[in-house]
């Protein structure tokens, strides 16, 4: 049991870096950096070494050379995501100060909501966010999945061909979310454009942040004037006595990270349909229901990989590795789902086994992981109904993703279909009305089953 932080109790031998080990991948002591080439071009390979390297739990290097802990094993991330008395996520426990410029505090640095706070505080602030999360119509909200999941066709079903990243999984699920938060519909789109630059490293990222952060202050003055049956609306009004503050920050967190995650959760599903022949033919066959398909979805590539949120509360042992109170303890939750313990062939279907980690477990597992998936699974069996000949339209290989610290983004799904005239098609140039408060028709909604029989393989 050793630990690599320089000033710990035992400073240990490192094993020695393969040689075929890129210099750029390599930094102080040896560790392997989970940034730069490598780890942006393969993240899964880069993941297995470690584990070959270090076994369960692994010493790596942040931007800027932080030293943390990468925990690798399934049962081992159980472990801290269940044990918040020996691993808190509270990030003013870290024994580590970033430099003013560091890209880690947009994702590290503390914030009065639950996803940084323990034990009384948690309870909390947990209580009034489940329970305002309750109180949403399940039926109601699959209803609106599908109306929006038309409007978005509407757009590009006559043309034949659409990118589904950018066309349809990027703009679906912040419509959704606005209905459910409160959000004037007219305001979605330009909202959700800001929500995927302020987690983007680009230059405007501080400006769209701002964006976000104005919207949410409206939402809650207009909603103290004029409650309504929405989130916001909820949470202000809850017993648990938010504040102001504690309610913007909930519906900001909230908002950046379920829109992100249902979006990446629609596209990379997309994908595996659009690119898996033996998953198509599952579906087909009837075999494999779309459910089942967003379990091997987030399996295999679950819309967050690492969570750097959790830190030791003192000293202790994970994985036989000796942690030191105040080390930062990521928790790998990609690398977990492909632990050979529970995984030894990734090639087996895992058809209804949600025992994945890409929710989290514990006092933390998300609140709203029924409302990702629900969204997820209605948008996509809509489309596949509406579009049951959609092709990929370039070879999987010139499919391109984006890898950050925490996530991979499919960042293009283009794809071809015989060209269709929408149901309710409107004039050359005109915008779609907005929705009504009225629920739609059963008749407006999907088969389920008959795209099923058109799919692949023909």
């Amino acid at each position: 049991m050793t630990s690599p932080f320089p000033g710990s109790p035992s400073t240990p031998s490192l094993p020695s870096p393969p040689a075929q080990c890129p210099a750029h991948a390599l930094g102080t002591g040896g560790l392997r950096r989970l940034y730069g080439p490598e780890a942006e071009r393969a993240p899964h390979d880069l993941y297995e070494r470690l584990r070959q390297e270090h076994g369960t739990v692994a010493p790596v290097l942040l931007p800027g050379d932080i030293r943390a802990w990468l925990v690798l094993g399934h049962q081992e991330n159980l472990e801290v995501l269940r044990n918040p008395l020996l691993f808190s996520a509270d990030s003013r426990r870290w024994n580590v100060r970033l430099a003013p410029d560091s890209p880690l505090l947009p994702i590290t640095a503390y914030q009065p909501v639950i996803a940084f706070a323990d034990g009384d505080a948690h309870a909390r602030l947990r209580s009034a966010i489940t329970d305002s999360l309750a109180r949403i119509n399940r039926h109601g909200n699959r209803r609106y999945v599908v109306r929006y999941t038309d409007r978005l066709l509407h757009a590009f079903a006559a043309a034949g061909q659409a990118d589904l990243v950018t066309d349809f999984a990027e703009k679906l699920p912040i419509l959704v979310l606005s209905r459910q938060f409160g959000i004037a519909e007219q305001d979605a789109l330009a909202l959700g454009e800001a929500v995927r630059d302020l987690v983007r490293p680009t230059e405007t990222a501080l400006k769209s942040n701002q964006t976000v952060v104005e919207t949410m202050q409206e939402l809650i003055q207009r909603k103290k004037a004029s409650p309504g049956d929405d989130l916001a609306s909820w949470l202000l009004r809850h017993e648990a006595g938010l504040s102001e503050d504690e309610v913007l920050q909930h519906l900001r967190h909230a908002l950046v990270a379920a829109n992100e995650n249902t979006a990446n959760l629609v596209a990379n599903t997309l994908r595996m349909v659009l690119t898996d022949r033996r998953f198509r033919g599952h579906l087909a066959g009837g075999q494999m229901t779309l459910p089942d398909a967003l379990d091997q979805v987030m399996w295999d590539q679950p819309p967050l990989a690492l969570i750097p949120n959790r830190w030791a509360t003192g000293d202790t042992v994970l994985g036989g590795r000796q942690i030191n109170g105040g080390d930062m303890v990521m928790l790998g939750l990609s690398a977990g789902n492909r632990d050979p313990v529970v995984r030894p062939d990734l090639s087996t279907p895992v058809h209804g086994n949600r025992s994945h980690l890409a929710f989290g477990k514990g006092p933390h597992e998300c609140p709203g992981m029924d409302i990702g998936r629900a969204i997820a699974d209605t948008a996509i069996d809509t489309l596949l109904a509406r579009l049951p000949d959609i092709q990929l339209s370039v070879p999987e290989s010139e499919l391109s993703v984006t890898t950050s610290l925490v996530s991979s983004r499919l960042n293009t799904l283009p794809v071809h279909f015989t060209p269709q005239r929408s149901r309710q098609e409107a004039p050359a140039g005109a915008q779609p009305q907005p929705l009504t408060e009225s629920p739609i028709t059963a008749a407006a909604e999907p088969s389920r089953a008959s795209w099923r029989k058109r799919v692949l393989p023909r």
